[in-house]
C-alpha cells in the first residue's frame, strides 16, 4: 500500500514530504486495494494495475518518506485492517505484527542480511527489466532499514510474540515450507 501511494504521488507530482497532500491522496480513492480473482490483493491507480511498477527504484527511494507520515499511516492501517477483515489473508509489511494485526494467529518476522536482500532484489530487477547495481540496491536497503527502524510511528521491529525466521541461504521453497509448517502446527 505504501509503495502504491508513493507511486501515485510520483505520477501526480505530489511531494512525498508533504504529509497533508499525501494523506489527501491516500483518502482520494485513486489508489484502490482489492482482492484479486487469484486470491491475492490487487492494487490499481486510477483503474490501472500497477503491481509491475511497485519495485521501481524511485518507489524504493521514496516509500520510507511516505510511510513516515502519521496521517498517512492512520489511513493505510485502517485499509489494511479492513482487507484483513474481509477474508483470510497473509499480509506482509514492516509493522503488520506490531501495529496492524496485533492479534494475528501467526506472526513471522522474516529476516535476511542486507546483502542477501540486495542480491534477491537485483535478481528481481533483472527479471523486470529494471536497472540498478548491486551496490546501489544495497545502499538503498540499508538506508530504508535505518529510516524505518528509527521512525517514531510504527518503527520496524519484531512483535514480541513473533517467530523469527532467518531466510539467508534458503530458497523460496524452503522458507515457504517452514512457514507452512509453523501455520499447521498452530492449528
Amino acid at each position: 500500500m505504501y509503495r502504491a501511494l508513493t507511486l501515485a504521488a510520483l505520477d501526480s507530482g505530489v511531494a512525498l514530504e508533504d504529509e497533508q497532500e499525501m494523506a489527501k491522496l491516500a483518502e482520494s480513492g485513486r489508489v484502490v486495494y482489492r482482492f484479486a480473482s487469484d486470491g491475492g490483493v490487487g492494487i490499481a491507480i486510477d483503474g490501472e494495475d500497477v503491481a509491475g511498477r511497485l519495485r521501481l527504484a524511485q518507489v524504493d527511494a521514496g516509500v520510507s518518506t511516505t510511510a513516515a507520515h502519521p496521517a498517512v499511516r492512520a489511513i493505510l492501517v485502517a485499509r489494511q485492517r479492513e482487507l484483513a477483515g474481509q477474508a483470510p489473508i497473509v499480509m506482509v509489511g514492516r509493522d503488520i505484527g506490531t501495529v496492524v494485526l496485533r492479534d494475528a494467529e501467526l506472526k513471522i518476522y522474516l529476516t535476511a542480511s542486507a546483502e542477501e536482500r540486495a542480491r534477491r532484489q537485483r535478481e528481481e530487477y533483472i527479471k523486470l527489466g529494471i536497472g540498478g547495481t548491486l551496490d546501489e540496491i544495497l545502499t538503498a536497503i540499508r538506508r530504508r532499514d535505518q529510516i524505518d527502524s528509527g521512525r517514531v510511528d510504527s518503527p520496524l521491529k519484531p512483535a514480541d510474540d513473533s517467530v523469527l525466521l532467518d531466510s539467508d541461504h534458503k530458497s523460496v521453497e524452503q522458507v515457504v515450507d517452514e512457514i507452512v509448517e509453523l501455520a499447521v502446527s498452530r492449528r
